[in-house]
Order: C-alpha cells, then structure tokens, then sequence
C-alpha cells in the first residue's frame, strides 16, 4: 500500500526521525492558513507547495513549487490541485492532484553549505536480509546515479537475527563524508529511519533527499513509503491512509470482491486460478505474439457468480480484444468450472463481445470440454496449453 509524502512523514515523526514540517491543504484557502500556521511554528517566511500523489517525479512535472509570500502560496496551491500532473511514474495521462503539502523552508542560509544524501530501507530478497542504500547523490533518481556512477552507491545489509546495529550507522555516516555533529544526527536518523521500517511492516522507506542543514541539522525533505499489504491486519491505524483515488479503479474493485486483479497494458484478457498458473499463461500469450490485459487469479472457488464477476471486471479494460481462461483442476472440479463459464456467459447476454477461450485440464477436464463444446455458446475449448495460444492468435489475426 502506497502512502502520500505527508503520511510517510507523520510514521516517521511518531519514531523520532527528523522531518521538514508541514500541513496538508485540500484547497487555496487551506493552504493560506496552513502557510500562516507553519510560520507562526517554525518561523519559516517561504514556503514549498508540493502536490500530493503517489509517484515520484513531481518537481519535474511542475508538482513542486517554492512560494515566498502568502499570495504566491494560493496561487500556486489553485495552479496544482486539480491539474494532471505527469511524472515519469504516472501514466501517460497523469495523476489528478487532490491535495498538497505546504511544507517550511529548510535551504535556509547558514555556517555551512547544505548537502542532499539518498537514502531507503528495503528488502534485498536476494540475500533474504533487509538493507540500507544510500548515495552522496541525494536529489537525483538512483536510477541515473546507478547507471553513470555507481560507486557512489552504497549498501548496509542488516542481519535480522541482531538487527542494525551501531557501527553500522556510524558507517554510513562515515561514508556520506560527514563530521561533527552532523555525524552524531546521520547515525541517530539512521537507527530511527530503519526502527520506523520495521514498526510499520514496510516494504520500502526512500527518503529522497535527506538533508543536511545549514546549521548541521539531518532531516527527512520527503518520503516515498510502501506498506506490506499482508501485514495491515496488525497494522490498522496504518491501514485508514489508504487513499483509493490514487489506485487503478478496476484493481479496486477487484480487491472488494476479494479477486487478485493486476491491470496490464495487454488486449488478452486472463482468467486463472493460481499465482504459478497465472504467471505461465502469460508468457503463453507473449509466446503467442500479444500481451496479457491483467494477471487475474480467481482462487480455487471459481464458480458460476465468481467467474460472472471475474468476466465483469476484465471486460471493464476498453483494450480487451479476447479473453483466455485457464484452469487446472485440483480443488476446484473443471467440469464445475465449465458450468459456471457457461452460466455466466448466458447471465451476461450480449454484453460479452469479445472470443473466449478456455483450457481446462485436471479433474473432470474431459467432462468440462464437452459441457463448453455442447453449450451452443460461442466458447472455444482447449486442453493443452499450445492448443489455447493456438486459438488465441486465432481469435485475433
């Protein structure tokens, strides 16, 4: 689950991490007295209006803005809440902008010169361990630092039997060519970046950049936090920030209905039961020369209602030009599965425009093909997973 900047920060304010301070606003008017409010906090006299979606990007796409008096904060609050701000993680249409966070200014002048840092917390699944990466090269994408400079990229793999330990941080402090104090806060925020990682079940904290101030201050300037979905059950205050207008509409509704729905840019549609199963119906259909719609896994339970309403929510991608069904019977009877494919396609009348192939094989399979093939509807049956490419370039040559 993907959270917003200012809900990344307030998870990590709550475990002691240093982050520049701001208020939310859903409109001019809020972000006005949210600007007056932060002065009347921190002191600060500028202010950085930063639009609020789920993608990286944003001062790119012109989601990020400085205001230095209250009349350029309502401007620029009016300019970027509601527009279609295109990042190189949106889609081509961009993401509408809902809210945005006005945030204190924190390049103030000083004894030294600021210096941004990369840092994120996630999982190497690699070596099963979570790690530490971080960069000199704060402010840019880690892809580009990665690609032209990457001995400038820098790992702290953490054993989870020990977890992070000092000289750890104090490593990456040492690394990031600080001295001082700002050596004394790096490793303070580092301990409580990774704590806030673990407390919250995680998936991935990038704060991009951390910044060290003026005045040796080292401070969270934003946060890109993805949750672990399977863990929300024990993480219930967390599971509120879900904000489903920055989600695929479709995979929401798929989610309510309880189907592992994943929207693809592909005209085949799937229909499978089983992660493994789904994945290798993929590639059958890349093999067959096209490109997967979704990855769809019905579970074991594919009946007639659950196939209806698995047909209902592929159909709801305008791209689907023909949708394949692949089932392999272990819990699930294919003969079962047949009846229902049959029961929802009659439901769904004329609505159903597209060719539908299905592939059954396991229990009953044989009695499944002669269900489908003595329908009277216009389903195409396979058995073997060549035959069902076969029928799906077919379908659409």
């Amino acid at each position: 689950m993907n959270l917003h900047e200012y809900q990344g920060k307030e998870i990590l304010a709550g475990h002691g991490v240093r982050v520049q301070r701001g208020i939310v606003a859903n409109s001019p008017a809020e972000a006005v007295a949210a600007a007056k409010q932060l002065t009347a906090e921190t002191g600060t006299s500028w202010h950085v209006v930063k639009a609020q979606i789920h993608a990286g990007g944003r001062g790119k796409g012109g989601g990020v803005k400085l205001a230095k008096n209250l009349q350029q904060v309502e401007e620029i609050a009016g300019q970027i809440i509601g527009m279609d701000l295109i990042t190189p993680q949106t889609p081509p249409t961009g993401k509408r902008v809902h809210k945005v966070l006005i945030a204190e200014d924190v390049y103030y002048p000083g004894e030294s010169e600021t210096s941004e840092f990369y840092m994120s917390v996630l999982l190497n699944r690699g070596r099963g361990r979570n790690m530490i990466m971080y960069s000199t090269e704060g402010g840019m994408d880690i892809e580009e630092v990665a690609e032209h400079t990457p001995h400038l990229i820098f790992t702290e793999e953490i054993d989870p039997a020990v977890g992070l330990q000092g000289f750890q941080a104090r490593r990456i402090a040492f690394n990031l060519g600080l001295s001082g104090n700002a050596f004394k806060e790096m490793t303070a925020f580092v301990a409580a970046l990774y704590n806030a990682y673990i407390d919250s079940d995680a998936s991935m904290f990038e704060i991009n950049p951390v910044l060290k101030t003026s005045d040796d201050k080292i401070l969270a300037v934003d946060a890109k936090v993805v949750l672990d979905d399977n863990a929300l059950y024990r993480q219930k205050k967390y599971a509120d920030m879900r904000d489903i207008r920055e989600e695929n509409p479709i995979e929401v509704e798929a989610k309510e209905v309880g189907l592992n729905y994943v929207d693809l840019d592909g005209t085949v549609g799937c229909m499978v039961n089983g992660a493994g199963l789904a994945m290798a119906t993929m590639d059958l259909i890349k093999y067959a020369g096209f490109e997967p719609a979704n990855f769809l896994d019905v579970g074991g339970t594919a009946d007639a209602k659950r196939v209806e309403t698995a047909f209902r929510i592929i159909l709801k991608d305008p791209n689907v030009k023909a949708i394949l069904i692949n089932i392999f019977g272990g819990i699930v009877r294919c003969d079962r599965v047949a009846q229902g494919v049959v029961d929802a396609y009659k439901n769904m009348g004329d609505s159903i425009k597209v060719p539908i192939i299905v592939r059954l094989q396991g229990t009953n399979a044989d009695i499944a093909k002669e269900l489908i093939d003595n329908s009277g509807m216009p389903i195409l049956s396979a058995t073997l997973f060549q035959e069902a490419a076969d029928q799906v370039k077919a379908a659409l040559s």
